[in-house]
């Protein structure tokens, strides 16, 4: 599959993080619900009873994929904190016992180990997201001449001296040490373009196409197509420390895109114009001053931000603080598609607030186009171990 092909119908694309710091969204002007409750995380919000859990629609192979993945969390959940505020690390014991030698119907696991709950009202907003394929070269060679780089050594923490000491609070931000060891910015884009770390930092690979890479950057994961016919997974490493820029709305408002233009105001409308305005759209993407550093991986699925691989159709992207990592969830939305169990195993950067949900397609095939036709909206129901809900209304 090249990416390209699938991505320009991407229009909905959201913005998970298959990364532990969460990629931000593509940007193409389109304005999403806002979250459903004005909390902070779920447990400030109202919470309910959804139905019995021994009525749930549970079909075999759904259930018996998402005990698969729900397992797969469990060597993460049993040793992290919720900050939802729903769950602890104990509520999580019985459920993973349970999975490890599960075997009998994968339904009747969720059956015996869950309850459902509602978040707020439970309605719920889901996109979708995918694995970019795009053409890559593990030398540089005619054709292949885009570095795709690894961390930077000098990509450190520190306080640039114009912040006084008083003021040095919390995370220092990202930089480096200039020649007089002064704390600077780190490069952004445009500088990285014109060659900053040219000899300075690893290059894992080359990859063909300065605009396909772009948008795998924003993906924050992807394989690479190599020139000897195998395939390179990579995954975020980390970031430049600079600022995201949504191109999209950017390019709306200068009508570059939209009505009265060639261009639709969509994935597609983005990267035709940038095909055919090559400077324009150089200048365009160097907006953006953020830039993701990769490295290879050897896992069968992209890593999501749990730090597990992400499944097609399993894996959903949450926010963290109304959905416990690990948590199943049941989506009954107006694309059929989605409807089923999913397992809470990454977040992204327009994924806010209660209800909020990006499913995960894998690669190839119609992942691309399912994803990016994704835009369901209906009802949310969260499967917390039994027991969660009477405990948090005490």
């Amino acid at each position: 599959m090249r990416f390209l092909a699938g991505l320009v119908a991407a229009f909905s694309l959201a913005g998970c993080a298959a990364v532990p710091g969460a990629r931000p969204p593509l940007d193409t002007g389109a304005v999403e619900p806002p979250p459903a409750i004005p909390a902070d995380n779920a447990l400030a919000a109202t919470l309910s009873p959804g139905p019995a859990i021994e009525t749930m629609p549970f079909q075999s192979f759904d259930a018996a994929s998402a005990l698969t993945a729900f397992r797969a969390s469990c060597s993460k959940i049993l040793f992290r904190d919720d900050v939802s505020g729903l769950t602890r690390r104990v509520d999580w014991q019985a459920p993973c016992a349970a999975a490890e030698n599960w075997s009998g119907p994968a339904a009747d696991f969720f059956r015996a180990q869950f309850e459902t709950v509602i978040v707020g009202d439970g309605k719920a907003f889901a996109t979708g997201y995918f694995e970019p394929e795009i053409l890559g070269s593990r030398t540089p060679a005619p054709g292949y001449d885009v570095p795709i780089y690894a961390m930077p050594e000098d990509l450190v923490r520190g306080w640039p001296d114009d912040i006084p000491e008083v003021e040095r609070s919390g995370r220092a931000p990202l930089g480096r040490y200039d020649e007089s060891g002064k704390f600077v910015r780190y490069y952004e884009r445009s500088q990285i373009v014109e060659g900053a770390l040219d000899g300075k930092v690893p290059v894992i690979a080359w990859a063909a196409d300065p605009v396909e890479f772009f948008f795998l950057q924003i993906q924050g994961s992807g394989l690479l197509r190599m020139t000897d016919g195998s395939v390179m997974r990579i995954g975020y490493a980390g970031q430049n420390g600079r600022e995201y820029v949504g191109i999209g709305r950017v390019m709306r408002e200068q009508g570059l895109i939209g009505d009265g233009t060639p261009y639709a105001t969509s994935m597609q409308g983005i990267v035709q114009f940038i095909r055919d305005n090559p400077e324009k759209g150089a200048e365009i993407m160097n907006l953006n001053k953020s830039w993701i550093f990769f490295r290879p991986l050897d896992t069968d699925g992209p890593l999501g931000s749990l730090e597990v691989p992400v499944k097609r159709g399993d894996s959903v992207a949450v926010d963290p603080n109304f959905v416990p990592y690990g948590a199943p969830v049941w989506l009954d939305l107006d694309r059929d598609v989605a409807d089923g169990l999913w397992i809470a195993q990454d977040t992204g950067g327009a994924i806010k607030g209660a209800n909020r949900f990006d499913t995960f397609w894998g690669n190839g095939g119609d992942a691309s186009e399912i994803a990016g036709g994704m835009s369901g909206r209906g009802m949310a129901y969260l499967l917390l171990p039994k027991g969660t809900l009477a405990r948090l209304q005490q």
